[in-house]
């Protein structure tokens, strides 16, 4: 967990502020939930391996002897918990509150989030979660809107070029039965075949072994692998689709797949090649997805910069009926880190450095008339360190500055740049 300073801090609300701008623009409500859930719904066996790093509250009022009687089980120690993500205190909200909102419904969460990471570079134990999500929405319009409200708010940081890879957990499903792996051993299955673009190949095939996998599946998985392949490029499609899977795919979640990227296009007003990516072993961890699944790439870095998929099963837990449900996160602290936004040009922020004779009241009154004009201002006492001071304004964001002595008159003081 951080400490941020205040240049980063207004850094990070202008990024927000612009991703915040583009998703109210297509259609998005922003809602709030609490940082505590219950522990029961934060440990529901949807989360994956987030439940592992949820913090947990103890319950009011446990004594030595409660404390010792419930080492062995979590669940009678702990009734709340701090929230691991923002989609499972959507569901709980979206079943909470159904009575007061719209049949479909789309929803903006911005906010903190906490897992009990190992701390290393670029992992915190809090950090900021962007999320988009559609409730009462089985089409593929849903998938689309939130590609391309993303795509859009990237291209409003200044990082356009970017693109969605894209998968369905049904084809995951479909290949590992097409292969001949049993039901059982899919979930561990699903884990190596995640690690196939760090550990190639070979890796999968060797680790799948190790796992005692079914031998004639990891066969058949190894000879789909190592396939010939003629290099011809094909765009996102139909093509594409039924080129990198096995023979016979699903029709309908082609056709899903083909649809979204459809819409995709209209939406992004675009002709040509789609933004999206078929990717058959994109996996994604968490346990509450059922359909598609997708993440954001961007040409500048080698890792995702979002990502999300759909979650049919997950509000029906909730509510006792199900209910169609697809979410888009962006990885904030990554986005914050790639993007070089100015500060607005229109806002002038003035500092006003002035001598210690200066009388309060007339320090206020400069104060106040630069506010009305506009203007953001912080006073600042002459120190003998007069260039560090305007260096360590400049790098807190101030443009501009004057100087004050005693009995100036209020409108007449000369601002200057700062750089």
């Amino acid at each position: 967990m951080r400490d941020i300073l205040p240049a980063d801090k207004a850094r990070r609300e202008r990024v927000l502020a612009v991703i915040r701008e583009r998703y109210l623009a297509h259609g998005f409500d922003e809602i709030e939930t609490p940082a505590l859930e219950e522990y029961s719904r934060l440990h529901s066996g949807m989360g994956g391996d987030n439940e592992k790093l949820a913090y947990n509250v103890l319950r009011r009022g446990l004594d030595a002897e409660s404390i010792r009687q419930g080492a062995e089980d979590p669940a009678a120690l702990a009734d709340l918990g701090l929230r691991y993500d923002l989609t499972v205190p959507l569901a709980r909200f979206f079943a909470s509150n159904r009575g007061q909102l719209p049949g479909v419904f789309r929803a903006i969460q911005i906010g903190p989030v906490w897992r009990a990471e190992r701390p290393q570079k670029g992992r915190y134990r809090q950090f900021v979660q962007c999320d988009i999500d559609i409730m009462g929405d089985d089409s593929s319009r849903a998938e689309a809107e939130l590609m391309v409200a993303s795509l859009d708010a990237l291209d409003a940081l200044g990082l356009d070029g970017a693109s969605v890879r894209i998968n369905d957990r049904r084809v995951l499903d479909w290949m590992l039965d097409a292969f001949g792996f049993a039901a059982d051993e899919r979930p561990g299955v699903l884990i190596t075949i995640d690690k196939l673009d760090k550990i190639g190949a070979d890796g999968i095939v060797a680790e799948l072994r190790e796992r005692g996998a079914t031998a004639s599946a990891v066969e058949a998985f190894d000879a789909f692998l190592r396939r010939p392949q003629t290099m011809e490029y094909n765009p996102f499609g139909e093509r594409q689709i039924r080129k990198a899977l096995p023979d016979n795919a699903p029709d309908d979640v082609v056709g899903h797949l083909v649809g979204i990227g459809d819409a995709v296009a209209a939406g992004r007003a675009i002709e040509g090649d789609i933004p999206l990516v078929f990717d058959p072993f994109l996996v994604r961890g968490m346990g509450y997805y059922t359909g598609t699944i997708f993440e954001l790439a961007h040409p500048s870095v080698p890792y995702s910069l979002g990502g999300g998929g759909r979650y049919d099963g997950m509000i029906g837990r909730f509510l006792g009926q199900q209910v169609p449900a697809v979410g888009f996160s962006l990885g904030f602290e990554r986005l914050v880190d790639l993007v070089e936004l100015g500060t607005d040009a229109d806002a002038q922020a003035v500092v006003l450095v002035h001598d210690a004779d200066v009388p309060v009241a007339e320090l206020v009154a400069h104060k106040a008339a630069l506010i009305r004009s506009g203007s953001r201002v912080r006073l600042e006492r002459r120190v003998k360190n007069f260039k560090a001071l305007l260096e360590r304004s400049a790098a807190d964001g101030y443009t501009a500055f004057a100087t004050v002595s005693a009995g100036a008159e209020v409108g007449s003081l000369e601002l200057k740049p700062l750089t």
